[in-house]
């Protein structure tokens, strides 16, 4: 039976713009942009902030240091939302429907302090709602010092959560995240970015709680 689901923000709960974040951090005059940011795990100052290795602050002045001009955290912060295309009412709705059904729902994201400020705040949804208003518990790459793929993240969820992860379903778009967590026992489901994957997700617990 499963009981709790563990969802990945970007690509999954919100639409991610690759393109626009390339074309917003590229207008703060940031050259090379490709070998910087990925979809999946940023690399260089991008993972390291992602990561938890520096601060937000210490990314600002890294990057300004990058783009040869002073640089303000508004700034980055901006560059940085480029990758938020939309959070889609459907999956939010979704998410109350799976709470009324009694699962456990908890975050588990690639993510950084300026993505956050904005997720956590009452922007997040247009109506006053932040993403903790939508989960149980939230497990952010930045504040553990680590990052997807690595076991040891999903490690600290199922430690956390004192969860079995034969009883729990892990929803990703990221390939490789997907092949850690199904490593670690997770039943697993694979959305391209972007798709209503709704109907995939309940066909899925129906399969696992033996309603098929």
């Amino acid at each position: 039976m499963i009981k709790t689901i563990v969802f990945d923000l970007g690509g999954v709960i919100m639409t991610i713009d690759q393109n626009e974040a390339l074309r917003r951090f590229a207008g703060l005059g940031l050259t090379d942009i490709d070998k910087w940011l990925d979809p999946y795990t940023q690399t260089g100052i991008f993972g390291d902030v992602e990561e938890g290795k520096i601060t937000a602050e210490e990314f600002r002045k890294a990057l300004s240091e990058l783009v040869g001009r002073e640089l303000t955290a508004k700034e980055c912060q901006y560059a940085w939302l480029g990758y938020r295309k939309e959070v889609p009412a459907r999956n939010l709705e979704l998410l109350k429907a799976l709470r009324d059904k009694g699962y456990r729902l908890v975050l588990l994201s690639n993510t950084n302090p300026f993505m956050m400020d904005w997720a956590l705040s009452g922007d997040f949804d247009g109506q006053g709602g932040s993403l903790n208003d939508y989960f149980d518990s939230l497990y952010l790459s930045f504040r553990l010092k680590v990052m997807k793929p690595s076991a040891q993240f999903f490690q600290y969820v199922i430690d956390g959560e004192q969860l079995n992860p034969a009883e729990a379903v892990f929803v990703d778009d990221g390939p490789r995240n997907i092949a850690a967590a199904q490593q670690l026992g997770f039943h697993t489901l694979c959305p391209a970015n972007g798709a209503d994957w709704r109907d995939d997700l309940w066909q899925l617990l129906d399969r696992l709680n033996g309603k098929d």
